[in-house]
């Protein structure tokens, strides 16, 4: 099957690197909507989503991720697999960098969809902000960039307010959508024993084009998301 060729990929990757101490890891996630920038990869149907991380102490990482997708009749498309490689470090205490690359692939392959993206980004205790730059975003032959912020600030009770902004930029946008659009989220996060627990509101309604779209599809309509996780092992 060949959609089993990016975790195929990552395994023998990690199998290379196995005599360097290393984490290696899985992460489970159910969730209300595929949720990307404020659009819906899903047509706001739920969404299952898995992942393999490996981790060295140098900084060095590789993952797998795959989810479920829904773009309506004009694809073919049922899943949605990433393989990401890059590098993070420390700055001085508080702060870390973190560059990489990601490659998305869409299931089945007729439809040949696929592209890259390269990102970088800051973090200062609970803030942080990254790039993103794609030179041919979703196989349009066009650059977008993406640059987000987001924020985790502690609460009581092991809760944390999650915040998220995001502006979309680019070639793409302009040609598809004459013009880019902002994105955000507002919600809480809590931690129930091997669990991660998140509730937000999303919105990516500036990019009217897609604010409630027929069936859904690609719909950029505000919305209230769910979602728990688990990391595993535990």
């Amino acid at each position: 099957m060949k959609h089993q060729a990016p975790l195929a990929a990552l395994a023998l990757a990690i199998g290379s690197a196995s005599l360097a101490q290393a984490e290696i890891s899985s992460t489970l996630t159910l969730a209300s909507d595929y949720d990307f920038r404020g659009i819906s990869q899903t047509a706001r149907d739920p969404a299952l989503q898995a992942s393999l991380d490996w981790a060295s102490e140098s900084g060095f990482y590789l993952g797998a991720w795959v989810s479920n997708v829904d773009f309506g009749r004009g694809t073919d498309a049922d899943f949605e697999w990433d393989l990401l490689g890059g590098y993070r470090g420390s700055i001085g205490e508080d702060g870390g960098f973190d560059i990489g690359y990601v490659q998305y692939s869409f299931e089945p392959s007729g439809d040949k969809l696929q592209f890259g993206e390269a990102y970088a980004g800051l973090s200062y205790k609970a803030v942080s902000a990254k790039l993103w730059y794609a030179d041919d975003f979703s196989n349009s032959g066009e650059s977008a960039t993406y640059l987000e912020g987001n924020a985790s600030i502690p609460l009581p009770n092991d809760f944390a307010l999650a915040l998220h902004a995001g502006y979309s930029d680019g070639d793409y946008w302009d040609t598809a959508y004459d013009g880019g659009y902002f994105d955000y989220s507002i919600g809480v996060t809590k931690s129930l024993g091997n669990f991660a627990l998140a509730l937000k509101w999303i919105d990516g309604s500036d990019l009217k084009a897609t604010d409630g779209t027929p069936g859904d599809v690609f719909t950029s309509e505000g919305k209230i998301h769910f979602s728990v996780a688990t990391t595993l092992p535990w």
